[in-house]
């Protein structure tokens, strides 16, 4: 991830966590228009054009300024996958993941690096992830140790909430470089 780039777990090439900025805005409206997406967010609502990019890129990057964290666009050799990451909604971090369709699969990888990231940081004791009721396949969260807490409405949409214990600091040491994730010694 970031800097010195870390391999993923099926050996495809080096998977690398940027900021969103990086990420061209066509390239984020043509992800995010794509109707499979919509399929499990709720709050996703018609096609996105460049402009529409430029604002979610803006309000991300407002979440780094404000909290320290954020939003990353995952890439491979370059190659936008998607995006996802922690946001502090009040007390609490969530954790997103929206890949493109055809990298659905590599969901688990990337939100184990995210995860190690959290469990690294001592101001992420859990982390909640909102699933929305249409979410059929949740053994991959359970898989990570993650149990659901309840329902909740979030901008008048019924989600799954779900908490994962990252507990206080850990193992490896990390820093956070201009949003880049880099492997600390």
């Amino acid at each position: 991830m970031g800097g010195a780039a870390a391999h993923t777990e099926n050996g495809t090439g080096p998977l690398r966590f940027a900021r969103l900025t990086e990420v061209p805005p066509q390239e984020l409206a043509r992800h995010m228009s794509d109707p499979r997406m919509a399929d499990h967010m709720p709050l996703l609502t018609g096609s996105w054009d460049e402009a529409a990019a430029r604002e979610f890129v803006a309000a991300k990057e407002a979440c780094w300024q404000r909290d320290g964290l954020g939003h990353w666009a995952f890439l491979r050799e370059d190659r936008y996958l998607g995006w996802g990451g922690f946001q502090k909604e009040g007390e609490e971090w969530d954790f997103g993941l929206v890949l493109r369709a055809d990298c659905f699969g590599l969901g688990p990888a990337i939100a184990r690096k995210a995860l190690e990231f959290a469990r690294a940081d001592a101001r992420i004791p859990y982390v909640t992830f909102l699933l929305p009721p249409t979410r059929r396949h949740l053994r991959p969260l359970a898989r990570l140790g993650a149990v659901q807490t309840g329902k909740v409405q979030y901008e008048g949409r019924r989600f799954l909430k779900f908490r994962l214990e990252t507990g206080r600091g850990g193992q490896k040491k990390r820093r956070l470089q201009s949003g880049r994730l880099c492997i600390g010694k």
